[in-house]
């Protein structure tokens, strides 16, 4: 899948679904011309395995608007324990060494904006800010039972019914960086005896299930992308030469696209995959021809039709079974 159950064994990091980052996205704001909407999607099959956000988390969209694949911007999102009244989210934009470290720590965008876990969006304003965070459903499309059953194609798209937690924020370019090219990804880290440990990571799509040998998933997840080269070339190399017949040199340029696990958006140039990422890119076909050196290029689902053509774009979740 696209990051989702990116643990150990295709489960959810630590066992829980509240940690499991499943997509990224970058693309222009609809109808407003020199604005960014970042999505940080989680928590796979919402609310089912997980019905709330989790309040010792810390959920941050990085941006490294430099190249150096380290966070020059970051912003934070953090949530209250949940209750009968429901639970609230806090937004904070750091810069410079502060949007290095993993802490919610900044500028405060929005404070205690409830998290809307009904069919409607809650969307609020602030600080030349827009922001939506709730059930949504999923935008990913996938054949997955294909995918598993040695590419045997079923029609049949695992998420056409499924629901994600959606954090959607809509942002003014000149907050993400005064160049048009920007790098862009997410991480989950939980707060665990007085520390704050990373559990999951990632940008670009169906990376750590093709690429990652189960023991090396938590490491990955608790990396650095400025580390990524010098740390999975060679691992990730073997793996194109095994599954696409890669020589070493034209896996190394492969790689190239997806290390660091950074997902670059040159916001001159229209929005697709692999720059930045619409809800309706066509993911899974562009790895599935990677990994496979372009033997199988398609697993035939079409992108999902309900998405909003507005802020959060994230359609409305399914009715939970």
């Amino acid at each position: 899948m696209s990051h989702h159950l990116s643990g150990p064994d295709l489960r959810s990091p630590r066992g829980d679904a509240r940690l499991d980052l499943t997509d990224l996205f970058a693309f222009p704001a609809a109808g407003a011309p020199g604005r960014t909407v970042l999505i940080m999607d989680v928590n796979p099959y919402a609310p089912t395995r997980a019905a709330a956000f989790h309040p010792d988390a810390v959920y941050r969209i990085n941006i490294d608007n430099d190249g150096d694949d380290r966070a020059d911007v970051a912003y934070s999102f953090t949530f209250s324990d949940p209750d009968a009244g429901g639970q609230t989210v806090t937004v904070r934009r750091a810069t410079g060494a502060a949007a290095q470290k993993h802490e919610a720590t900044g500028d405060v965008l929005f404070s205690a904006v409830p998290v809307a876990f009904g069919d409607a969006p809650h969307v609020v304003e602030a600080n030349d800010y827009r922001l939506s965070v709730g059930l949504r459903s999923d935008p990913f499309f996938v054949d997955l039972e294909g995918i598993v059953n040695d590419f045997t194609w079923t029609g049949r798209d695992a998420m056409a019914e499924a629901n994600v937690f959606g954090i959607a924020l809509e942002a003014p370019d000149a907050e993400l960086g005064p160049e048009p090219t920007i790098g862009v990804w997410a991480r989950v880290s939980l707060r665990q005896g007085g520390q704050l440990v990373s559990v999951d990571r990632g940008a670009h799509p169906s990376l750590t299930a093709y690429f990652n040998a189960e023991e090396v998933k938590d490491a990955y997840n608790a990396g650095e992308p400025a580390d990524d080269w010098a740390t999975y070339r060679e691992p990730w190399t073997a793996v194109l030469q095994h599954t696409g017949d890669y020589t070493t040199e034209a896996a190394t340029e492969t790689l190239k696209l997806v290390l660091p696990d950074v997902l670059r958006y040159d916001r001159s140039r229209p929005a697709g995959y692999p720059n930045g990422r619409t809800l309706v890119d066509d993911v899974t076909s562009a790895r599935l021809t990677m990994v496979t050196g372009g033997k199988i290029t398609s697993d035939h689902i079409p992108p999902h039709t309900d998405l909003l053509p507005f802020f959060p774009h994230l359609g409305h979740p399914h009715p939970v079974k």
